[in-house]
């Protein structure tokens, strides 16, 4: 794992979860082209650039990737943030991997929190996906599911009872009659801690904890049926302050991965405080994987690096990122 040490100071994101397969293959090929930002494979082929696909995770929706889109478009890169159903590991993976299938060229597949975890099953057999990034994200083997990885270190917040039956930050909102049926959202009380480490003001926290879209209870229980990262190259950003997956987790993930890592001092929604350190990790992936590499199966670490992307690997192997974000608690 090839280890780049960054102090930043920043805010905001999570985790996410699932929906069933056959509901997700046939909407995804109807509606999934119209209604994603960016991102078609004609603009791909076009910009000579992998496109970039972001996968947002639980108690977040893609708008949270807003800024880092706007940078990496600013640079030419297409991109596409895609919904995340939050419904079932298997489903969730069915429909990004169905949306994958819609672009042409290579791909840079991008998940945060639980979205790591998607990304992971849904790159499986597609050929275009030439890079994994996960930003303070699940990275599941084979047969794991993303409760016990957040219960293998301390460090997350979402229980302090370790024997509750549900974490104790959490409330679930009964969509059925069985005991599983209902949708998990963490309590607004709790929202600032566990997901923004108290980096953002009340104001802000607030906004988001009423926002968010709750994940169901079986996307965390599912065992993963894949492991694209054996076979795909990968990045990793750790937060250094992740209070939702806890901090031990994640490196110990990137790590496990072998995955070209930065640690960034930042809470787990860290897309909505440090986007820009999310955005050089992104490019430092992209051009590893430019199109003329990909045709030949090839990657290189030691590219030569361009543009806002050279910035991330200044000083051979450490990233300084200082970022100040006006308007904000932190």
């Amino acid at each position: 794992m090839k280890l780049i040490r960054s102090p930043l100071t920043h805010r905001i994101l999570a985790p996410a979860a699932l929906l069933p397969a056959a509901v997700l293959a046939v909407a995804t090929a109807g509606t999934a082209v119209a209604s994603e930002r960016g991102g078609g494979s004609a603009e791909s082929q076009d910009s000579g650039k992998p496109t970039v696909v972001l996968v947002h995770g639980a108690w977040a929706d893609a708008s949270g990737w807003n800024e880092v889109s706007e940078s990496l478009r600013a640079q030419g890169y297409p991109v596409v943030a895609t919904a995340n159903p939050l419904r079932s590991l298997s489903g969730d993976a069915a429909y990004i991997a169905a949306r994958l299938k819609t672009i042409k060229g290579p791909i840079v597949l991008v998940g945060h929190s639980y979205g790591g975890a998607v990304i992971t099953n849904a790159a499986a057999g597609n050929p275009n996906v030439k890079s994994l990034v996960y930003i303070a994200a699940f990275v599941p083997d084979k047969g794991e599911d993303t409760l016990k990885l957040a219960a293998k270190f301390p460090g997350s917040h979402l229980s302090d009872d370790p024997d509750a039956p549900l974490p104790t930050a959490l409330d679930a909102v009964p969509l059925g009659s069985g005991p599983t049926d209902v949708d998990l959202y963490i309590k607004p009380d709790k929202f600032s801690d566990v997901f923004l480490s108290d980096r953002l003001d009340k104001a802000k926290a607030a906004v988001l904890a009423a926002s968010q879209r709750p994940v169901t209870p079986v996307a965390g229980a599912e065992p993963s049926k894949a492991a694209a990262w054996k076979t795909i190259p990968s990045w990793y950003l750790v937060a250094t302050d992740d209070r939702t997956i806890g901090t031990e987790n994640l490196r110990y993930m990137a790590k496990r991965a072998g995955s070209t890592t930065v640690e960034v001092d930042a809470p787990h929604a860290v897309l909505e405080t440090n986007p820009d350190a999310v955005t050089h990790l992104i490019l430092q992936a992209a051009h590893d994987n430019r199109p003329s590499l990909a045709k030949t199966g090839t990657t290189t670490r030691t590219a030569a690096l361009g543009g806002a992307a050279a910035l991330a690997v200044a000083a051979g192997a450490v990233l300084v990122i200082r970022t100040r974000r006006s308007g904000s608690g932190a």
